[in-house]
């Protein structure tokens, strides 16, 4: 993992932050993040900034929303986070989990002494050593993707100065995601504009035919099979022949 050049960033967790100087810091992370080209190693570096930016900060995941509402950790700083995240889910209780579904933070000083999860928290403590925790939702104006999980081995940490640095930190990291999510799919979608294109001049060849000729001819064969269009043109374009067909 590459790191934040820690010389554009004051010691984190400094009493009395400004205003200026939390748009500062978050500014050098929203930086780094936007030089990574892919969606996981965008996650990855925000996971590692979180534990660099904020003093007290051992370990850090995030927890995002996937396929039919399921939570899972797409990336971690280490087993800690891991172990942490998914102990969360089985249990269906936990700080991250509330952040994702209720809150917008969720910050758990003591857990030795927090009773709104009664199996995971003393779980935590005594199999983590996690004393402490703040739990980001990650968010837009319209969308809920996951959340950012802090974990700390000390009791009181994430003071209330810290939260506005955290708080941007996430939204950036938010936005980030949202774009890469955004990139990927349009990259997706141009990829399989483009076997279509290929498959279609395909069969526009071998069978004399115009290109809604065959883009007719694409369809239909993705109904009869019951195979997607994008499937069916990758078979064309592989193989050169349409799939049933000699």
């Amino acid at each position: 993992m590459s790191t934040i050049d820690l010389s554009e960033i004051d010691e984190p967790g400094t009493p009395g932050l400004g205003g200026d100087e939390v748009v500062r810091r978050v500014g050098v992370v929203a930086r780094s993040l936007a030089e990574e080209s892919g969606l996981q190693p965008m996650l990855d570096r925000t996971v590692e900034h979180a534990v660099q930016l904020l003093e007290g900060c051992h370990s850090a995941g995030i927890s995002l929303v996937v396929a039919r509402g399921r939570i899972e950790t797409v990336a971690l700083t280490d087993d800690l986070a891991r172990r942490g995240d998914e102990r969360q889910y089985e249990l269906d209780e936990g700080p991250c989990l509330t952040a994702v579904r209720d809150a917008e933070i969720v910050w758990a000083p003591d857990l030795a002494n927090d009773a709104r999860w009664p199996r995971w928290a003393p779980w935590a403590v005594e199999n983590l050593g996690v004393r402490s925790m703040l739990c980001i939702q990650l968010y837009t104006a319209v969308d809920k993707h996951g959340a950012l999980n802090l974990y700390s081995r000390d009791r009181d940490a994430f003071p209330l100065v810290d939260h506005p640095v955290a708080t941007m930190f996430a939204t950036v990291a938010a936005m980030s995601l949202k774009s890469a999510r955004t990139t990927e799919e349009l990259q997706s979608a141009l990829h399989t504009r483009n076997i279509i294109g290929q498959a279609q001049g395909i069969i526009m060849e071998r069978y004399s035919v115009g290109a809604e000729q065959a883009f007719s001819v694409l369809s239909r064969v993705s109904q009869e099979t019951n195979m997607k269009l994008s499937v069916v043109a990758t078979q064309v374009a592989a193989q050169r022949v349409i799939p049933g067909l000699a």
